[in-house]
């Protein structure tokens, strides 16, 4: 069985995540990884036996496929880099901090019919597996995603920081134009929003309630879904959840039976997958970007403090 040479660009604590995984994966040989520390890369190449590249111009010539985990607004650069030298990408989230930006690499993988998949991993969790097994018509959605500070991702706000994991789902749940958006976010510990909120109504009906911090005390990543005829509570972080049915006329309560699993390596192992068949990924760039959009919006708001309409079609 071939395998494809992948590597790594960024090997802070989630590049070094990404590299582990890939060092575990049959379908991969981890070739290369890079990073502006050059003893951080040595160091990381030699516990997975990688070459640490001296420049990201040698880090191209020595790979087929790439993670890039740098800062969200070296994305477009980095980017473009392996792009344009026909080198399948998969970018961690959020793909670019604005939309020009992923827009850019969006059309760029299009015109060289690359694979570009960005790094929204809760869509590998086991949980929504289940919990698309189960959805019918979502009518309302709330999502909890908080966290201790992270000490990383300053250069952004929550909202592209974390948020935007729970936009992109829940974009993909509803499947409906946005008619509008209410937010309001608070900075503490950094000069962007640290706490944030946004409701959210699409056209269909469907009202989402979305939440994020990065100040918590504790790490909660959770949804809730009301549709018709069941409630559906489910924990990311656990892998677990519990489904509430209506029977007539009382509710009855079960446990969703999840078959727990790493959702990095699912998400790593479908990229090489893609890469290597040329298979449109399950979070690609057009994805990424529309949830991109919806969190500029909120972020926009968020600093001016005023709720406005978004035109329809445009998330």
């Amino acid at each position: 069985m071939s395998r494809i040479k992948v590597g790594v660009i960024g090997v802070g604590a989630i590049g070094r995540n990404h590299s582990r995984v890939y060092h575990g994966l049959e379908r991969a040989e981890l070739a290369a990884v890079f990073d502006a520390d050059r003893a951080r890369a040595e160091e990381v190449a030699a516990e997975y036996g990688a070459r640490a590249a001296a420049s990201l111009e040698e880090f191209v010539d020595l790979v087929d496929a790439a993670t890039v985990s740098t800062p969200t607004n070296t994305h477009l650069e980095v980017g473009q880099a392996l792009l344009t030298a026909g080198k399948h990408a998969l970018i961690e989230k959020p793909i670019a901090d604005n939309t020009a930006d992923a827009n850019a690499l969006v059309d760029l993988a299009h015109a060289r019919n690359l694979i570009l998949q960005v790094g929204h991993i809760e869509r590998f969790n086991p949980v929504m597996r289940e919990l698309e097994e189960m959805m019918t018509t979502p009518r309302f959605i709330e999502s909890h995603r908080l966290s201790p500070f992270p000490n990383r991702s300053i250069d952004i706000g929550v909202v592209l920081d974390v948020m935007i994991h729970d936009l992109e789902i829940i974009l993909h749940l509803v499947h409906s134009p946005i008619e509008t958006i209410d937010a309001v976010g608070v900075p503490v510990l950094t000069r962007r929003e640290d706490i944030a909120n946004a409701r959210i109504r699409f056209s269909n009906g469907c009202i989402a309630n979305v939440t994020a911090s990065r100040i918590s005390p504790e790490k909660v990543r959770k949804i809730r879904v009301f549709q018709e005829e069941s409630y559906l509570s489910l924990d990311y972080q656990e892998q677990a959840g519990l489904i509430y049915r209506r029977q007539g006329a009382e509710i009855v309560r079960e446990e969703v039976k999840v078959e727990k699993d790493e959702p990095l390596k699912l998400e790593l192992a479908a990229f090489v997958e893609c890469a290597s068949q040329g298979v449109r990924p399950k979070v690609s760039g057009s994805e990424a970007a529309a949830a991109l959009d919806v969190a500029v919006e909120i972020t926009r708001q968020i600093e001016e403090q005023s709720p406005a309409a978004v035109p329809q079609g445009s998330a």
